[in-house]
């Protein structure tokens, strides 16, 4: 969840590790701080907030010279946000940063104290620093191999020891972390965006790798110390895609790039006017003999599932499940050899749908993971990956991540279909051209800002909202109603919209906002009968629509109406609205829309 950088090389290394926290800080923000090799000493300087924050700290105290140096920006989880829980973490001898959870950490620091150990901090972190400290026998590598055998949980570590001045160390476990490698520099990173600026070349470490970081030189050990050969990794996107390049946020740049992304993502694997998996060895005439599908993920991935489960279910008549996988790992779920289990994961590091992969493996299932970051812990230990090519989403809320997993989604939906004989040639062709169409489709949505601006002009003052629909719009009603409520602070529930008679119905009140989606032509005489159930309970009804559907007066305030595309595929054109509107709404509202309070993009912890 945290942002973790480290540097070794000729530069001074408080600028690279502001800068590489600049770049993480949406993994969390409750507070940063860096530690310097400065003379032989471990200068230390860190504050609760964002990072401007610390840059404002370092301008008022003096920056540390040094040319090696770690940095963190911090998602809280043991302790409050505060100066004093916020990383690095340690003493004179030893300094550390640190992204995940010990889960002993208690049982450590009772044993520390016992030591002679004393504790400034509530967090986990310092009790692995003040393990480092007791272990440390001048030999970091060994030092680090026994540490990390008597600590439980998850972790990428950042070390920096006194004696060895010139250099920094890292080790992960279940949380992710990058060792990029240039010419007379080396760094650490939880993401590539942070050293992108510098190298588009890195080593993913594996579990319990331990790193060894100097200016000129990189060596990874295995647990017992013995050397590793790496593959090098060379990131396939430039510095200019991880920048916001000319607009406001990066939410607004990521909307404006979701029909290069879906592009991207549906070209490499439409061969002959065909759906085809075959580069990433899935093959869908053995894939058609599975019982039951399983799409396990969280939050908007999950809400990408839910699109997946209503279009396979539609076309192909296998029956879907769909999980969050924080209740799926817990639930002791019916998992068989004939399930296929499919994760969802953005950044390929979330912790409970990584566990519920694991646990999909150990039942005996197939494993199919899509993934937008290569070489990431979900996408390593999946039996199949299909990576979307969405490039860097660095906003918090996700937009094209989503776009292109949905369109996965639809590409696999149509080739199960086929290849089960649900649908013969000629429609799984005419599926495939509407879906390259979407690109351009798409584009089209992006261009009703306008209509949505005005629409958030009318969601400022709600204290909450509903949004509704039926089916497909109802799967893609959960995904507005998040946008919504993650960015600009308001309340917002999505509700089937044949559900409200059965209670809900009860909330509404004089003017308040509701959102209605309605682009399934098989649906839309029910779904307007529920507009108009709300609207004469007094609410403001926004409704988004099909081009041509014709709609009586009074039924409802304002009307988006969408492009024109098949039905099936309408959840990726009327998503685009809805994260205007949300975007819109933070903006007016003053929210920061990159980065919300309290969240942070990638959720490495449970």
């Amino acid at each position: 969840m945290c942002g973790i950088v480290g540097y070794a090389g000729d530069k001074q290394a408080v600028p690279v590790l502001i800068d590489g926290l600049s770049k993480l800080e949406y993994r969390g923000y409750d507070s940063a701080g860096i530690a310097v090799m400065e003379k032989n000493r471990i200068k230390v300087e860190k504050c609760q907030g964002r990072l401007k924050n610390l840059e404002d700290k370092l301008e008022a105290d003096g920056t540390p010279a040094g040319h090696v140096g770690i940095g963190h920006t911090r998602w809280a989880t043991h302790g409050e946000p505060s100066d004093i829980n916020s990383h690095p973490h340690g003493n004179k001898r030893v300094s550390i940063v640190h992204n995940g959870i010990i889960e002993n950490y208690k049982q450590i620091k009772d044993f520390l104290i016992t030591e002679g150990y004393s504790f400034v901090s509530e967090t986990d972190t310092e009790t692995v620093a003040k393990l480092i400290d007791y272990c440390f026998n001048g030999n970091p590598i060994e030092t680090l191999s026994k540490v990390i055998s008597q600590i439980r949980g998850s972790y990428a570590l950042g070390i920096m020891f006194r004696d060895l001045p010139d250099r920094i160390y890292a080790v992960r476990k279940d949380s992710p972390l990058i060792v990029g490698l240039s010419e007379k520099e080396n760094f650490i990173a939880s993401d590539v965006p942070a050293i992108i600026s510098y190298t588009r070349d890195y080593y993913l470490l594996e579990q319990n790798e331990i790193a060894e970081i100097s200016a000129n030189k990189v060596t990874i050990y295995d647990i017992r110390g013995n050397v590793i050969k790496k593959e090098k990794q060379t990131a396939d996107w430039s510095v200019d895609a991880a920048e916001k390049g000319g607009y406001e946020h990066f939410m607004l740049k990521e909307i404006h790039e979701q029909p290069s992304a879906v592009n991207m993502t549906i070209t490499p694997r439409i061969i002959d006017d065909l759906p085809d998996f075959t580069m990433e060895g899935l093959e869908l005439s053995k894939l058609k003999d599975y019982d039951r599908i399983h799409i396990v993920a969280c939050g908007t991935a999950m809400h990408a599932g839910m699109v997946g489960k209503y279009v396979i279910e539609r076309l192909a008549r296998i029956p879907v499940n769909v999980d969050i996988a924080s209740e799926f790992r817990y639930r002791d779920p019916l998992i068989t050899k004939n399930d296929l289990v499919i994760v969802i994961s953005q950044s390929g590091e979330t912790a409970d749908t990584k566990a519920a992969l694991e646990l999909a493996k150990d039942l005996g299932a197939l494993t199919v993971a899509v993934v937008n970051v290569k070489g990431s812990s979900i996408a390593r230990d999946a039996d199949i990956v299909v990576y979307t090519h969405a490039g860097p989403e660095i906003s918090v809320a996700s937009t094209k991540a989503y776009m292109v997993q949905v369109s996965v989604m639809y590409l696999f939906a149509f080739a199960l279909a086929y290849a089960k004989g649900k649908i013969d040639r000629e429609a799984c062709e005419k599926y495939i051209r509407e879906l390259k169409d979407m690109p351009s489709v798409i584009e089209e949505a992006i261009g009703l800002e306008q209509n949505c601006q005005f629409a958030a002009s009318r969601l400022l003052n709600a204290d909450s909202l509903l949004y509704i629909g039926r089916g497909l719009d109802y799967a893609l009603s959960m995904e507005g109603s998040l946008k919504l409520k993650e960015i600009s602070y308001i309340h917002s529930e999505s509700y089937a919209a044949g559900e409200l008679k059965h209670g809900t119905i009860s909330l509404i009140t004089n003017q308040m906002p509701v959102i209605a989606v309605a682009t399934q032509r098989s649906l839309i005489e029910k779904t307007i009968s529920n507009i108009k159930e709300v609207k004469s309970r007094g609410a403001y009804v926004i409704l988004i629509c099909d081009k041509d559907v014709d709609i009586e007066d009074g039924v409802c305030d304002q009307i988006i109406r969408l492009p024109e595309a098949d039905e099936l595929l309408m959840p990726m054109v009327a998503a685009v609205p809805l994260q205007l509107i949300a975007y819109y709404t933070a903006v007016l509202k003053g929210c920061d829309v990159d980065k919300p309070r309290n969240l942070a993009k990638s959720v490495t912890v449970e």
